[in-house]
């Protein structure tokens, strides 16, 4: 068992991309820290794990925004991250494909401003000076958002203003035609869009940062959480893994300790939970905190789960396309989130990987398709963990195999041929993201934005304890670049923000 000391500056709660990320920031301040993760594998949606010779992604297919000039480029080398990843350039062209039954065109989404225009005008000739706003409008209001570029800061800040445009509204004012309007808004998936909810400044950050540069990891998410991980050791951290968290030990206004589910104690001057906030909550002794604040934390909406299916391919028999593919059924990208049970997966994403040896040939494929959780009732009560492992009985089994049989089928539509090509295939359902990621309700994207009520979504950095802090894909936005701006925020806290800054633009 993992040796934990007594007493640390810092302990974290949590090892996602944010958690490994502020305890990487506060090592290189000198300042013991210790992480705990209640799974045998640290990262959170870094995470990598291996079936039948296929290895896949659990949540970080892509990225963007990772060339020198752009947003995760500063962060990523003042974490000194990029020695230990080897990255693919995305299709330049298309990096994302947009399709819909019963039209053969492939619509893309290309790298670059321009590109990115002049690919959609092969299809849309039309359009040019539409394009042109809304590619302009993007780039505006990325600027706008503090800590989204270092590299060009604004003076001043006025975010609020932004957070009641909503995604569906705000693309609709751009053109009148009604394919455009669904293909700029086909990779929503990125963010569990909704019609009437999503905020366009979620849609133009997470689509601004992928048409300035995509990439995938070839060997998978998980080699930065380990470079994250060897660079918190180097500095003396502790990263500790099976070490769940049972209770977080507070009077009114201050942390003392953890108490990890083994009953092991650990004392700190500084907390911060890179947790879930309602889970966070659920660790504390809420009768000594305001109510007010319990309850919005705990009625806090989310956004929706999903089901993955994992194909491991048969050697050299399915060619590589160096594009992501979302599929729709029918021409609507909005409401999928809330399917009807007979419309399930007709709607899903596609994610290829090369096979190392033979690079021309993909060696998996991960699918995935929206999934509520309601659909997980019957087995609500089981969890498997690393320290916790239930049998789910044979009906959920069964469930999942139907699942599966659906998106083959669709899969076969879309790849035809592919079954035979198939050596084994996997799946994930809501349950694995809620018992692996520590999520409420599984969600996807932890908090779900609304444009009409933005502050009721917006969670502080800082909690109502004045030593305990939030990170993590709830505070600013979700992905890498979301989690890593939300650690840089976080630290700013601690260590002040123009000192912190100040140092992220030293290494450029």
């Amino acid at each position: 068992m993992k040796k934990i000391e007594d007493k640390y500056d810092v302990v974290i709660i949590g090892s996602g991309m944010a958690g490994l990320s502020c305890g990487l920031i506060l090592a290189m301040e000198g300042k013991s820290v210790c992480v705990l993760e209640k799974n045998a594998q640290i990262g959170g949606t870094l995470q990598t794990f291996k079936r039948d010779g296929g290895k896949f992604d659990t949540g970080v297919h892509y990225v963007g925004g990772l060339d020198e000039g752009q947003p995760l480029h500063p962060y990523f080398k003042y974490l000194d991250i990029f020695k230990d990843i080897d990255i693919m350039k995305l299709n330049e062209n298309a990096y994302d494909v947009i399709t819909f039954a019963g039209d053969s065109n492939e619509y893309p989404h290309a790298q670059g401003y321009e590109n990115f225009k002049e690919q959609l005008l092969k299809f849309f000739p039309d359009e040019k000076e539409n394009l042109d706003r809304y590619v302009t409008d993007i780039k505006a209001l990325c600027k706008k958002f503090a800590l989204y570029n270092v590299n060009d800061m604004p003076a001043r800040t006025n975010e609020l203003e932004y957070m009641y445009d909503g995604a569906s509204q705000r693309i609709r004012s751009y053109t009148s035609n009604e394919k455009l309007q669904r293909v700029l808004a086909g990779s929503n998936l990125l963010y569990a869009g909704e019609e009437d909810k999503t905020p366009f400044y979620v849609h133009a950050l997470i689509i601004n940062s992928y048409m300035m540069s995509a990439y995938k990891f070839h060997h998978g998410g998980s080699q930065i959480s380990r470079s994250l991980n060897y660079s918190i050791k180097e500095r003396g951290g502790n990263i500790v893994r099976n070490a769940e968290v049972a209770t977080i030990d507070h009077n009114n206004t201050s942390v003392s300790s953890v108490t990890l589910v083994d009953g092991r104690k650990i004392k700190a001057d500084l907390f911060i939970s890179n947790v879930h906030p309602t889970e966070t909550i659920k660790m504390m002794d809420q009768g000594l905190m305001r109510k007010s604040y319990t309850s919005r934390i705990a009625g806090l909406e989310n956004t929706v789960s999903v089901f993955t299916l994992y194909l491991v391919l048969k050697p050299q028999t399915v060619k590589y396309r160096n594009s992501n593919f979302y599929n729709f059924n029918e021409n609507k990208v909005w409401g999928l989130t809330n399917y009807k049970p007979e419309d399930w997966g007709k709607d899903f994403a596609v994610f290829y990987l090369p096979d190392n040896k033979n690079p021309a040939y993909a060696s998996v494929i991960t699918v995935m398709a929206y999934m509520k959780m309601e659909e997980m009732l019957p087995w609500m009560n089981t969890f498997n963990t690393t320290l916790q492992e239930s049998d789910r009985d044979e009906s959920y089994q069964n469930f999942k195999e139907l699942k599966a049989q659906f998106l083959l089928e669709k899969m076969e539509g879309f790849s035809p041929g592919l079954r035979k090509n198939i050596k084994s295939y996997h799946t994930s359902t809501p349950l694995t993201q809620r018992d692996y990621l520590n999520t409420t309700g599984g969600s996807l994207y932890g908090i779900s934005r609304d444009h009409n009520f933005p502050l009721k979504s917006q969670i502080n950095t800082k909690t109502k304890m004045k030593n305990m802090y939030f990170t993590g894909q709830n505070i600013i936005l979700h992905g890498v670049l979301g989690a890593t701006i939300s650690s840089v925020v976080t630290c700013a806290e601690i260590l002040g923000r123009d000192y912190l800054l100040k140092k992220i633009k030293s290494v450029l």
